[in-house]
């Protein structure tokens, strides 16, 4: 015998079921419901944090605490009146390498670890982390390498390998690095340079470009572009695609962040090219670039394997080199 169920049952069953679902698909105020995806592997690395970081402790925790600070204050330990040793120009690292190299697009650390050891066709060879340390302290930082048994470079490679902790072998995590600009239909203008760093950059850095020391006088605020105690013409920012490339995502310091640049694409490269124009350290390493054809589009100094000149190398345009080479 059948059963007579109510037409009225029915609906109410119907509306109880679909009143549930609406209830489940509001957002709950509870933590669960905040929750952000994982980060997936191309995500943008987020440093880790000594503050948040509790699982390293004792010297290896030291260590690391020592090399952030060596590296954000490079000069009170290793400068030319350093604590330690007198090693270095007066800049420090983190000059280059903002927020002692944690800054995404700032030049930062992220992906060192992971992809050291590697072989750079600059040296070509072979180099390890401690030969990518070195070339900093004889090029950006225009003096010598620290010992690798010293405890400052002990402390710098400790940092170096905690900042990478998280980043798979051979990753490259979005922001590591120096952002590559759009290139210019022109070569970059050092003249037009001169206007944007007068209205942009003088008020930090100094209408004669030696940046501002802090207060106790024992390292830069503001670092030097050019002159005795800036960076020599091997550093990786002599370079122009390189330090357009750091100009534009973050300078004028705390007013471009990245996604938001101050200057435009144009100042960018224009007022890297007036930077560069400028007087500085001439040191050179002949053993440099052992293949000459391995040499980058915009490395500043002959022999060159192409025809292209070597101010066309250096200020552009850079685009007929690039097709030259079926780039």
């Amino acid at each position: 015998m059948k059963q007579h169920i109510p037409s009225n049952s029915i609906l109410y069953v119907i509306l109880g079921i679909t009143a549930a679902l609406l209830l489940l698909s509001i957002p709950r105020g509870s933590s669960d419901s905040k929750k952000v995806a994982a980060p997936t592997a191309d995500s943008s690395w987020i440093a880790p944090s000594l503050f948040v970081d509790q699982e390293m402790q004792g010297e290896e925790r030291q260590l690391v605490m020592y090399g952030q600070d060596l590296i954000a204050h490079t000069a009170r330990y290793l400068g030319p009146n350093g604590s330690v040793n007198a090693i270095s120009n007066g800049m420090n690292c983190q000059n280059c390498h903002l927020q002692a190299g944690k800054r995404l697009d700032g030049n930062n650390y992220s992906a060192v670890f992971s992809t050291y050891p590697k072989f750079r066709d600059r040296s070509g060879s072979m180099e390890t982390i401690y030969k990518r340390v070195s070339d900093c302290f004889e090029r950006s930082l225009n003096g010598t390498a620290p010992d690798s048994n010293s405890r400052e470079y002990q402390a710098i490679y400790a940092y170096i390998k905690w900042l990478g902790k998280d980043v798979p072998k051979d990753a490259k995590p979005k922001g590591s690095g120096i952002p590559k600009l759009k290139y210019l239909d022109r070569a970059a203008d050092p003249a037009k340079g001169k206007i944007v760093y007068q209205n942009q950059c003088q008020s930090c850095h100094g209408a004669d470009g030696q940046g501002q020391l802090n207060l106790a006088g024992n390292e830069y605020e503001y670092p030097p572009l050019w002159g005795d105690n800036s960076y020599n013409v091997s550093a990786g920012l002599f370079r122009l695609s390189n330090m357009a490339g750091y100009v534009y995502t973050n300078m004028p310091f705390n007013q471009a962040m990245p996604g938001n640049p101050k200057l435009s694409v144009e100042e960018s490269w224009d007022v890297s090219a007036y930077v560069n124009s400028m007087p500085r350290p001439q040191k050179k390493f002949a053993e440099d670039w052992p293949n000459i054809a391995k040499k980058p589009f915009d490395h500043p100094f002959g022999p060159y394997a192409d025809e292209f000149s070597e101010q066309q190398h250096k200020l552009g345009p850079f685009k007929p080199i690039l097709a030259a080479r079926g780039k």
